[in-house]
């Protein structure tokens, strides 16, 4: 199963530009918003989940973050990340690894998913990231999924919508600070409903 996602993933990012899938944002508003409030040092340890070739890592280096960690599945997506950081892509750290297979070798001060989270649909994928999660994060998290009210499917792919209940349901060892809904417009002007919540290691 890993392969057949790392090679969808793969696909999709040697085949269509940002603008031609639904999870592109120019601004990652609500993200920057949940990790500001964090208020943490410039100095803590974040890391993007799924980031691949999000615009959230140019921002936050914009905004002073120094210890700042991408991950995704596509390796391809990483590349294109730091094509367009240039030479700012040597202070980030990268890595290419499927969630549900990573073994941190460090602690995060914040971990920030958005979207990748609800990739994964079977009690196993969801019960490793939560373990994962667990292990790694000293501070807090912030993650975006699809809503009850967002789409079933995403990228030909199935999702798993979330409520806030069912997000703090699942993270048991963290204590739900805030949860927000949100409509994001794709670049094709359709609209997917998120919730956003974020959350402080108990």
């Amino acid at each position: 199963m890993t392969d057949e996602r790392k090679s969808h993933w793969e696909n999709v990012y040697t085949t269509k530009q940002p603008h031609e899938v639904s999870w592109t944002q120019e601004v990652p508003t609500t993200s920057l918003k949940l990790v500001q409030g964090f208020n943490l040092d410039k100095s803590a340890s974040i890391i993007d989940v799924g980031g691949g070739d999000s615009n959230l890592v140019d921002f936050l280096l914009d905004e002073g973050y120094s210890n700042i960690t991408v991950l995704d599945i596509s390796g391809e997506a990483l590349e294109r990340a730091k094509k367009r950081l240039g030479a700012k892509a040597d202070s980030v750290k990268w890595i290419e690894s499927d969630i549900t297979e990573f073994k941190p070798t460090e602690q995060y001060a914040v971990w920030h998913d958005r979207a990748a989270f609800h990739f994964l649909t079977t009690p196993e994928q969801i019960a490793n990231y939560v373990d994962t999660a667990t292990k790694a994060v000293t501070g807090f998290m912030a993650i975006g999924t699809f809503s009850e009210n967002g789409p079933k499917r995403c990228s030909g792919l199935d999702i798993t919508q979330y409520s806030e209940e069912k997000l703090e349901n699942t993270f048991k060892e963290f204590e739900r600070i805030e949860c927000i809904t949100e409509d994001h417009t794709t670049p094709f002007n359709t609209t997917q409903n998120f919730i956003f919540c974020s959350f402080k290691k108990q």
